[in-house]
């Protein structure tokens, strides 16, 4: 696939009025409210549909955003739009940026099903794939027969059935999980995990995954926005060399890793997609990968780092 087909627009930052993306805050209207928040997400779409991106990425806990994205695709009239979507977690923030609690996970039977339901409820035949929304090690799932059951009845629909990993141990759970079984056929076919210059510890896992066949989708490719606000010096210097901003160059050291077979990112204004996108022209050299290795954190450090952020 060229670069920009290998992209996928998420609307994680832009579906709700509360985030822990960094570098939010300022490109959005001063009123956050439903009405606002829908003018955003379809300005957002508008650009990324022109530039030539089919692929969009939802979630139920991201607020209105499958609401969003079913009304925008609606007026537009647009038939080859990509969609995927994830379950797992339910939206309780009320609209709310300072809502106590934002979301709330839950990896059951009638989670899924219920979220399915709405899901198909607003965007109908559209989503080609649903995934799990961050599975990690200890979820109930791995030993829930009739959950996989169900994701592997949905599977033999059409759909295709992934799931989504956070945390310190990405690469157990990516492991773990395509080794699921029903009837002898693997329940998950796709994979969305977060991969970037700080955090790479699931690579060689998601390179696996891809060798045989998977779907491989990386997602936080900036790092909720810490490589965009806040990025390390080798990261400035190589941004410098090639002329562009330190969010571009982030996004193509994605786009550099083979096994990536889409690229997520998450704007939260037209400007922020166009620099992101500024990425896929950038074809970094072996020598500025090497400068950028660097960066990379320990995977307890990173995620303990992002555990912090605030909603905002």
């Amino acid at each position: 696939m060229t670069t920009l087909a290998r992209t996928a627009v998420g609307l994680a930052a832009i579906g709700r009025p509360a985030y822990i993306n960094l570098g939010r805050t300022t490109v959005l209207p001063s009123s956050r409210d439903v009405s606002a928040m829908r003018e955003v997400t379809y300005e957002v779409l508008d650009a990324a549909y022109a530039e030539g991106i089919r692929r969009v990425d939802v979630a139920r806990s991201y607020g209105r955003a499958e609401e969003f994205l079913a009304g925008w695709l609606a007026d537009r009239g647009h038939g080859d739009v990509v969609v995927s979507s994830k379950w797992g977690y339910d939206y309780v923030g009320e609209w709310r940026v300072d809502a106590e609690v934002h979301e709330v996970k839950e990896h059951s039977l009638s989670r899924f099903r219920a979220q399915w339901e709405k899901t198909r409820s607003l965007l109908g035949d559209v989503v080609s794939l649903y995934q799990v929304h961050s599975l990690t090690p200890d979820s109930p799932l791995f030993t829930d027969r009739a959950l996989l059951e169900a994701l592997a009845e949905l599977a033999d629909t059409g759909v295709r059935v992934g799931f989504s990993t956070s945390g310190a141990k990405q690469a157990d759970t990516v492991r773990r999980a395509l080794e699921l079984e029903v009837d002898g056929r693997r329940v998950f076919t796709a994979v969305q995990s977060t991969w970037n210059l700080l955090e790479r510890s699931a690579g060689a896992a998601l390179r696996e995954a891809h060798e045989s066949g998977v779907l491989v989708q990386v997602k936080e490719t900036l790092a909720n926005g810490r490589l965009a606000v806040d990025p390390p010096a080798q990261l400035v210097d190589v941004a410098r060399r090639y002329g562009v901003d330190c969010d571009a160059v982030a996004v193509a050291a994605v786009y550099a890793q083979p096994w990536a077979d889409v690229v997520l990112i998450g704007p939260a204004s037209v400007d922020q997609l166009r620099s992101n996108l500024a990425g896929a022209a950038v074809s970094l050299s072996a020598d500025a990968l090497s400068d950028l290795d660097s960066v990379e954190r320990s995977p307890k450090e990173y995620w303990a780092e992002r555990s912090a952020l605030a909603w905002q």
